[in-house]
């Protein structure tokens, strides 16, 4: 076996993180944190809907997981919703030495971007246990660093970067954070999250200023814009019901403003139907979805990245390739010295989990 590692939550993307956790060769499954009572005490296997037996079952003793002195923490559990929560909990597995990676608490994508409540005792954690942090994700995440990161190795003359996720949130497992985040499902009068000022800034502008300060450009300002389109009928989705005069898509979008224009990019285009605000922005036809990086200049470079889950469903494989963004990346971070760092910090972290 190889690196050991506890799984940390077992929700949304825990539950894949846990699947391919489980059935990977190099990794081994040490200890299993479940916050639902109905979880605790169940196999890992069990919970993965997996017919494997592990031998490890599900707590939420956090102090007795760390005392198993694993390579890694990976921390999937819902954060944004529960920051103070999450910050604790994160701090503890940092000051006990162990290295943490996570898809939770998204603000910290690029720890420099975050803010200081955030970040300090975070770094202060890490030193302290002398272990390693690295929060990622799909987007915020791989689409927006890694994504442009390789289109801008055959590119010249750039005038502008543009980062896109174009995806029908139907069938999103996750109607809670979606409603109250988004405002899917919500009427007019509703004030979302991500409405109000500088939520979009602290989530997605960390990807902004990352590639902005890895090609060395001084942005004056991050400017954030969100829109919302509403269905004149109901209609129900896999994810929730969506009543009548409610909120059906959303179009957020940051521009990094250098040189009197946008420079850098990032937008997003979310329905809960493909036919709703067909004005915006659209995936290639007959595509669910599509996280597409754009460059424009001498030469131009358009890159488009089709994910699709064990289920054919675009949104589950976007779940588990989060999840895996992770699971690659334990070998690098682990190896890396202490510290809160970015994907500018790591080298390529591909999978060596090929079938033979």
């Amino acid at each position: 076996m190889g690196y050991r590692v506890v799984q940390w939550g077992t929700g949304n993307v825990g539950y894949h993180s846990l699947r391919h956790l489980i059935e990977h060769p190099d990794y081994e499954l040490v200890g299993l944190h479940a916050h639902s009572p109905a979880k605790q005490g169940k196999d890992a296997g069990a919970i993965a809907g997996l017919d494997v037996n592990t031998g490890i079952k599900a707590t939420n003793d956090a102090q007795a997981l760390l005392a198993l002195r694993p390579d890694c923490v990976l921390y999937n559990a819902n954060g944004e919703n529960r920051p103070e929560e999450t910050i604790a909990d994160m701090q503890s597995i940092l000051q006990s030495g162990v290295n943490l990676l996570s898809t939770s608490m998204i603000f910290l994508v690029y720890p420099s971007f975050a803010e200081e409540s955030l970040r300090v005792p975070l770094e202060q954690a890490a030193d302290k246990g002398h272990a390693t942090m690295f929060i990622n994700g799909v987007d915020p995440g791989f689409s927006g660093d890694v994504l442009p990161l390789a289109g801008l190795q055959m590119a010249d003359n750039v005038q502008e970067l543009l980062v896109q996720e174009l995806v029908d949130y139907s069938t999103y497992e996750d109607p809670e954070f979606t409603g109250m985040a988004f405002g899917f499902g919500q009427p007019e009068s509703a004030e979302p999250i991500m409405s109000m000022a500088g939520i979009l800034r602290s989530g997605w502008g960390g990807m902004v200023q990352m590639m902005a300060d890895r090609v060395g450009i001084k942005l004056d300002e991050i400017r954030e814009s969100y829109e919302r389109c509403f269905t004149d009928e109901a209609f129900d989705t896999p994810m929730m019901h969506v009543p009548k005069d409610s909120c059906a898509a959303v179009r957020f979008r940051l521009e990094g403003m250098a040189y009197g224009r946008p420079v850098i990019i990032t937008e997003h285009v979310n329905r809960l139907r493909e036919d709703i605000a067909p004005h915006w922005p659209t995936p290639p036809h007959g595509k669910q979805g599509v996280h597409r990086c754009v460059l424009k200049g001498n030469p131009s470079v358009t890159m488009e990245c089709f994910l699709e889950g064990s289920d054919g469903d675009y949104n589950t494989g976007g779940v588990q390739c989060t999840a895996l963004r992770m699971i690659n990346a334990i070998p690098a971070v682990c190896d890396h010295a202490p510290g809160l760092i970015s994907t500018l910090d790591l080298p390529y972290t591909p999978s060596t989990n090929f079938v033979r």
